[in-house]
Formats: structure tokens, sequence, C-alpha cells
């Protein structure tokens, strides 16, 4: 009876339409409610994901994947209703879920063919893998810009940018679990099942050793970790605070995502996957995003606060990597990471001027609405 009862709301509503069309409150707030629960299975397969395959061969339908399907598909549904109704979302809000949508799609099955042809994908930074993260970058690119838009609610925008955030930053989990691998292997007790390494060895062409263990686990440069963390990450927490306009957004946005990492640790461990260093420094780092908010003038701003924040990343690395664990640090990359970040904020501070998306900055205790009032 009730999916019957949501069959007959849901109808009238069914109608084509362009984009920009007034949507209905309710209307408003169920779509994008959806797109909370797609991006939510998105994270928890990928989360899973990441460990699966520090422990077993690749399998298409192994459980994580299947996991991440369902949010794909609830993504497809809802990027099918706003192209056909135009009803939750404006021209660029559709056109980046559509082109979203559509990158990632395609990548779906460039990855499967790369995995037939190469075998193991040894990095999650490959070309089909990058792929799958541009266009879920997109996707929430044009949620954000469609609940913005049409809502301004504080509450569903943050955790859009905590979702946004996790993207960013998910090829760089390799190198998290990549330490612990070594650790384990280097106490004689290897998490990776021996097929998993076997296959790996022979992908390339040496035998199963450490050398071997090191080369499938830290794939890339020791500077790509921290640089990629600074720029990509933090430009991500800089855009929040823009956006929500509230000093504590930056911070707010990395601790819920860097909690969620730290509690689905050790149920990934207890259920016997393979364990990950969290990354607990970007708090302080996202810190840092918000104090450089105090500084009025907004290309000032970027580039005093690219220099704290840089300060604050390999500071804090150095400090996780000797009190916990955290991936290899190249201390010499932190003048790269600034500038780079530098140029990224300073590109930022006018995009956002430039397209309106700007919100007035809030006093700290203001109330909080997430109420969708399209």
């Amino acid at each position: 009876m009730r999916i019957r009862a949501a069959v007959e709301w849901a109808l009238p509503y069914w109608t084509r339409g362009q984009a920009g069309r007034a949507t209905p409150p309710e209307l408003f707030k169920i779509l994008y409610y959806g797109w909370l629960l797609a991006f939510a299975l998105k994270v928890l397969g990928s989360s899973w994901d990441v460990s699966w395959h520090f422990k077993w061969l690749r399998d298409d339908l192994a459980p994580p994947h299947l996991l991440n399907s369902a949010g794909t598909a609830i993504v497809l549904a809802l990027t099918i209703i706003h192209g056909y109704t135009g009803y939750g979302v404006d021209r660029t809000a559709l056109r980046l879920i559509q082109w979203g949508t559509g990158v990632f799609l395609v990548a779906v099955p460039l990855d499967l063919i790369n995995h037939r042809v190469n075998g193991l994908d040894i990095t999650s930074w490959s070309p089909s893998h990058i792929m799958l993260y541009l266009g879920t970058f997109f996707m929430i690119a044009g949620v954000i810009r469609g609940w913005y838009q049409g809502s301004g609610g504080k509450l569903v925008l943050g955790a859009l940018f905590v979702y946004f955030l996790e993207n960013i930053l998910f090829p760089a989990q390799h190198q998290e679990y990549g330490v612990f691998a070594i650790a384990a292997w280097d106490r004689g007790a290897p998490e990776a099942e021996p097929i998993l390494m076997q296959f790996a060895a022979d992908q390339m062409g040496r035998a199963v050793d450490r050398d071997m263990m090191v080369a499938f686990s830290l794939p890339v440069p020791d500077f790509l970790y921290p640089v990629y963390f600074t720029v990509a990450g933090l430009i991500v927490l800089a855009v929040a605070r823009m956006m929500v306009g509230r000093f504590g957004t930056a911070t707010l946005v990395a601790t819920v995502l860097v909690a969620y990492r730290a509690a689905i640790w050790p149920l990934l461990s207890v259920t016997g996957f393979p364990e990950s260093a969290v990354p607990f420094f970007l708090v302080i780092a996202a810190v840092a995003v918000d104090v450089a908010f105090l500084v009025r003038l907004p290309y000032l701003r970027a580039v005093l606060g690219s220099a704290l924040a840089t300060i604050a990343v390999y500071g804090s690395l150095v400090v996780q990597h000797a009190l916990l664990a955290a991936p290899p640090l190249a201390p010499s990359s932190a003048v790269w990471a600034a500038s780079g970040l530098a140029i990224a904020w300073l590109a930022m501070e006018w995009f956002v001027t430039r397209f309106g998306l700007r919100a007035a900055d809030q006093p700290i205790g203001a109330r909080v609405s997430a109420t969708a009032t399209p």
C-alpha cells in the first residue's frame, strides 16, 4: 500500500519540463534526500572496496561493488528524473549531473576492459579509475549547485561537501592502506591472500618479496600524498567555507569525514579486512583554512591561507607519522603544495564570486536552516 501511495503521489509530477522549472518544496527535498542516500551507498561501497582489494583478488561481483552499484542505480534514476521533468535543477546543475553520470557510466566498462586486458590494477590512480572519480566529481558538483540554487540549507550543503571531499581524496586511500600492508608484511603476517600477492608478483615479473609488496602497496612517488591532500583536499574545504558562509565549516566537513573513516576502520578490521591509516591531520589543516577566513580581503586570504594550511598539513603529518601511522612524507614538496593551493584558492575566490556562489558570512551561533525553499 505504501508503494502504491508513493506512486500515486509521484505520478502527477512526471511531466516533461525544462530545467529551472518551479519545484514544489516537498518534491525538492525528496529528490535531494535521494541524492544523499545514493552518495551514502557509494561511500560505503568504496570504503569497503579499497580494503577488499588489499585482501582478495579482484571480483566484478564483489559485495562492495554491488553496494556501489546500488548507489549508481539511484544516481541514474535521479538523473533521468531531473532531465525529463526539469524539477530541482537549473540548466547548469543539470548539465553537470548529466555529464558526470555519463562519464561515470562510460568509465565502468572501460575499467572492466582494463582489468580483463591488464589483470590486477596496481593503483587507485589508473586512468579508468580517474574517470570514475571525475564523473563523480561533476555529478556531485551539479547536485551541490542544484541544492544551493534551490534551497541553500546549510546542513545538507555541508553533507554534500563531505561526499565531495571523500570522492576527491578517495585515490589517496591506496597509500593509507599501503603503509599498513607493508607493516603487516614486516610482522610476518601479510593481510593479502597468497593468491593476490602471487598475482601481483607475476604481473610485475618478480618474486613474492618485500620489494614486490612495496611496489604493490605504494606505487606512486612519496610527494603525491601530501601535495594532493594539500591542493585537492583543502581547496574543497575552502570552497565549502565560501558557499556555506559560516565559520568552522571547513573544520566540520573534515571532521565528519575523518570521524567516518575512524568509525569504519575498526568495523573492517574486526571482520578480517585490512586496516588503513586515517588522515587525522586533515582536521588540523581544516582549522587552518577556517582561521584564514578571518582575513577579509579574498586574495590576501588565499595567499596567507595557503601558507598556513600547508604548514598545518606537513606539520601534523610529521606528528601523525611519529605517533600513529601515515603514508611517507616528502618534506621538500611543501613548496609545490603551497604554490598549487595558492593558485587554486585564488582561482576559486574569483570563481565563486563571478558565478554568485558565495554565501554572505553569518556570525558564529547563527541558526542553521536546512529547509528547502526553491
